[in-house]
């Protein structure tokens, strides 16, 4: 029986299991770490272009985490008390996902205009109303590509969790792997690649209808 044929049969013998590991995969791994990302990197990278202290400090943080391998960091997770299972999985996850929003909320920003900023206090514009109707709008492009690299940071590197007990997707690959069964890992890789690519894509359209029309580039 080829691989194809076991990918196959073990798919339709079991794909509530397989559909159930997407879905978890999806839920915990992936949507739970970034969108606590997103609520810590883009407030604090905010803040980061008004003092250059906290960029500095913020930025030397998150690279340095982005530096150690994510095995070191699941178990680093462990070891500090958090135990086996999905707490490891998601600190670690919410903590890789930091870097890419909280870099390109500062790239964002900083990158706006300083004349259109010049020209909305003119107007009359609070600091508060100049960052909502014209900061935000005009970086909000860069913020989205951040958000889409951390996503798909936390698809492939969530595959990894498996091997602390998070469940996912990673479940196949570590059991492909002890025992020596090729379909498994093929099982627990392509979905993930594909979910990758899938939502790389699904933010894009995400991003083209966020962002406002005369700032589009099509």
């Amino acid at each position: 029986m080829s691989i194809l044929d076991k990918i196959v049969q073990y798919l339709v013998n079991n794909p509530g299991e397989f559909l159930w590991a997407v879905q978890y995969h999806l839920l915990f791994l992936v949507l739970i770490p970034v969108a606590l990302a997103i609520m810590i990197s883009v407030p604090l990278g905010i803040m980061a272009t008004y003092f250059k202290s906290l960029e500095k400090v913020a930025m030397a943080i998150v690279n340095v985490v982005q530096t150690i391998p994510s095995l070191a960091l699941l178990v680093f997770m462990i070891f500090i008390g958090m135990g086996i299972g999905l707490k490891p999985a998601i600190a670690t996850l919410f903590l890789y996902s930091l870097m890419p929003i909280l870099r390109n909320t500062i790239v964002g920003i900083k990158n706006v205009d300083p004349y259109l900023k010049e020209a909305a206090t003119g107007m009359g514009m609070t600091r508060w109303q100049r960052l909502i109707m014209v900061e935000l709008p005009l970086a909000l492009s860069v913020i989205m590509t951040g958000i889409r690299t951390a996503t798909v940071l936390c698809i492939g590197t969530g595959t990894l969790a498996a091997y602390v007990g998070a469940g996912g997707l990673g479940t196949y690959i570590v059991r492909g792997l002890n025992m020596m069964w090729e379909h498994l890992l093929f099982i627990g890789a392509v979905p993930s690649a594909i979910l990758a690519m899938l939502a790389d894509w699904a933010l894009g359209k995400l991003e083209h209808r966020l962002v406002p029309r005369g700032l589009r580039n099509d």
